[in-house]
């Protein structure tokens, strides 16, 4: 089901794209969860899919709202979470990505994405996609004001199965050319002999135009987003675990030299095979 614009336009009036959770805004970290929820603005129905479907990595990071909720109670960190599933419109693809908008994901044809056209990708960019970077950058530029400069760490989560491939990692850590926050934190978690730690994997954190992107590496600021597998958070108990787990591990991170500093990197992701390659693993 595609809405007509004026049933598009006055839904989302009545549907906040962005959870805003209160931190210290000196504090020099700000949380993100790009794929926090499986909500759809009512006018879009369940764009022609199943209930089950809604359930399924396809729509949401499972488990990664709780992990991030409870990271940012303990840390005391300011924290921006989507309130729309990315079966919508995708928050974390740049907003000239050809998979902005899913219409097949996991060989799950969407049909409510399957036609649409140019005009209603760009009115959800704009009513759901563009609120949420707003907010980001807004954050961002009163964190810079108020204190140190933020580093920025994106939370999210992989299926322990893809594809017939089971994957061995129990958290991944991706970032492109700044790893002034991943390097400490990878070895903080390596620390830990019963974990198994991907380092760009099980994607790679070169993506032009994605949050980490748009709003770390073009900002110079310390930055990286992190994986956990969605078996071991899937229930609320078991993310808030594992919240105090990497909460000390975090810590060590933020203590790392040059976290504070802004500093210009040039992206990894600079050829278009190399994009390809990338947004076929992330898809």
């Amino acid at each position: 089901m595609v809405p007509s614009m004026p049933d598009a336009e006055t839904n989302a009036t009545n549907f906040a794209p962005v959870e805003t959770i209160a931190g210290a805004m000196d504090g020099g970290l700000l949380l993100l969860c790009d794929h926090a929820s499986p909500a759809l603005p009512e006018a879009y129905g369940r764009l022609g899919l199943t209930p089950e479907h809604f359930r399924r990595h396809i729509a949401y990071d499972i488990g990664a709202a709780d992990l991030t909720r409870r990271l940012a109670a303990i840390i005391g960190a300011p924290a921006l979470l989507t309130t729309f599933s990315r079966l919508l419109i995708d928050p974390n693809r740049g907003a000239d990505d050809p998979t902005l908008v899913m219409r097949i994901s996991d060989r799950a044809l969407i049909p409510g994405n399957a036609r649409i056209d140019a005009a209603e990708i760009e009115r959800r960019r704009r009513l759901y996609w563009q609120p949420y970077r707003d907010a980001i950058d807004a954050t961002l530029d009163a964190m810079v004001a108020a204190g140190p400069a933020p580093a920025i760490i994106a939370i999210h989560s992989f299926t322990p199965v893809w594809r017939g491939h089971p994957r061995p990692w129990h958290v991944g850590v991706l970032w492109d050319q700044d790893d002034r926050l991943a390097r400490p934190f990878i070895d903080a978690l390596r620390g830990d002999s019963s974990l198994v730690i991907g380092d760009n994997e099980p994607y790679d954190g070169a993506l032009e135009g994605d949050t980490m992107f748009d709003h770390g590496t073009a900002r110079g600021l310390a930055h990286m987003l992190v994986e956990v597998r969605q078996d071991l958070i899937a229930e609320r108990a078991s993310a808030e675990l594992w919240a105090e787990r990497l909460a000390p591990m975090i810590a060590l991170g933020r203590a790392a030299p040059n976290v504070h500093m802004i500093h210009h990197h040039e992206s990894r992701a600079t050829t278009p095979a190399r994009l390809h390659r990338i947004r076929e693993k992330r898809s």
